[in-house]
């Protein structure tokens, strides 16, 4: 059942196409566009994601209720996927969470609705604490021993896998104006793009390859106790200031026009790897 559950998943994947590319066909004929799918999935990341989650929740299929054929599986999926994720309710597994296992599970059973009689928490920004408070693994790292690391991510704001990923190479001035920039092949979605370096900070990215040959990666180890999204958030946060010339708006109550500046938003939104400001706002920024 994981192996056909493997080889379904291997339809479902889209390498190579645009998911805005689907989403424009879908506006031409005027179809619904609020939480876009086409039922692929377009990212290996969200692959990966997703796989751990079908495998988890077939074997969660398999000890409670004995089901070990995918064809059982299918023919129940509403009510096993409702009773799944009122089982994770009740442990109190994150809205956030809930809400990706439900579409995991939705764009595994080519179903957009299913589950839809459970109603999962709502997502709160108050509520998000991932690198708004300290953790755990926080006390099992030492942010003096990987400054130039740090500083590094301070200058381009790379995800952990960027900066798995990246050579030393992709580090170059570019040619039309001059700017250092860092280059991610293959980025969130897949997507390539060029970061520049926030001005001020161009040595800390210079001093890390200076003297190492083109086809080295920039870091050999990234420690798994950094809070890589924080030092991307503290990026965002000072590339909005920069750009924008204002300080950071107000952390509570509604956003109003005169507080924020979406220019220098869909700016630092770019250099993240993401294309929305609601993201920028509401994840980064404040």
């Amino acid at each position: 059942m994981l192996y056909e559950a493997l080889k379904h998943l291997d339809s479902l994947m889209a390498t190579g196409e645009k998911r805005s590319d689907a989403k424009a066909a879908a506006r031409t004929h005027d179809e619904p566009i609020f939480a876009f799918t086409d039922g692929k999935i377009h990212a290996f990341e969200t692959r990966h994601n997703y796989q751990k989650i079908i495998m988890r929740f077939i074997n969660w299929c398999r000890d409670h209720y004995g089901i070990n054929r995918i064809e059982c599986l299918r023919e129940r999926a509403d009510e096993l996927a409702l009773d799944y994720l009122s089982d994770r309710i009740v442990q109190r597994y994150s809205a956030w969470t809930l809400q990706t296992e439900r579409s995991a599970l939705r764009i595994f059973f080519q179903n957009r609705d299913l589950a839809s009689s459970v109603t999962l928490p709502q997502r709160k920004r108050e509520n998000i604490t991932r690198s708004r408070l300290p953790a755990v693994r926080d006390r099992h790292f030492q942010p003096r021993n990987w400054l130039p690391l740090i500083n590094f991510c301070k200058a381009c704001g790379l995800r952990r896998e960027e900066l798995r990923d990246l050579h030393v190479r992709n580090v170059y001035h570019r040619k039309r104006d001059g700017q250092l920039v860092v280059y991610v092949a293959k980025g969130k979605g897949g997507k390539d793009r060029e970061v520049p370096v926030f001005p001020g900070r161009e040595l800390c990215v210079l001093e890390v390859i200076k003297g190492r040959e083109p086809d080295e990666h920039v870091f050999d180890r990234i420690p798994g106790n950094m809070d890589i999204h924080a030092v991307r958030r503290q990026f965002a946060q000072e590339l909005y200031e920069h750009r924008s010339g204002r300080p950071l708006p107000p952390l509570e109550g509604r956003l109003k026009s005169p507080d924020l500046d979406r220019d220098a938003a869909l700016y630092v939104s770019q250099c993240l790897g993401h294309n929305r400001i609601d993201i920028i706002f509401g994840h980064y920024i404040r």
